[in-house]
């Protein structure tokens, strides 16, 4: 079976999406790669890398050195849809980094992003 589109999606194409979200309500890129680092497991320089070489979202997530336990603790919507419920493994790690980087641009302390 062919991969759903957004799984084919560069994180390259993705990540200038976040970084524009989070810079125009006043956070930095360096929280935006600490929120990354802290679900994925990738340092700050791995991120980049991972930018540089256009990998696709399936890819990003497949390599990730250290997918975070707590991820099971965020919950919410994202899209109309509570990511704690969505069955597919892959989809609802997409949708864990959207809800961080949601919560991030909201203004949430970072202690509380990070489930700390």
């Amino acid at each position: 079976m062919a991969q759903p589109k957004l799984y084919r999606m560069a994180f390259a194409r993705i990540y200038p999406l976040y970084l524009q979200k989070v810079t125009k309500k006043g956070r930095k890129q360096v929280e935006l790669d600490q929120v990354i680092t802290w679900l994925t497991g990738y340092s700050a320089d791995q991120i980049q890398a991972q930018v540089s070489a256009q990998v696709d979202l399936y890819t990003f997530f497949a390599e990730a050195p250290a997918f975070n336990p707590k991820a099971s603790l965020i919950t919410g919507k994202v899209c109309g849809v509570q990511v704690e419920t969505i069955a597919e493994p892959l989809l609802q790690k997409i949708r864990y980094l959207d809800k961080l980087v949601d919560e991030l641009a909201r203004g949430r302390t970072m202690a509380k992003i990070l489930r700390q």
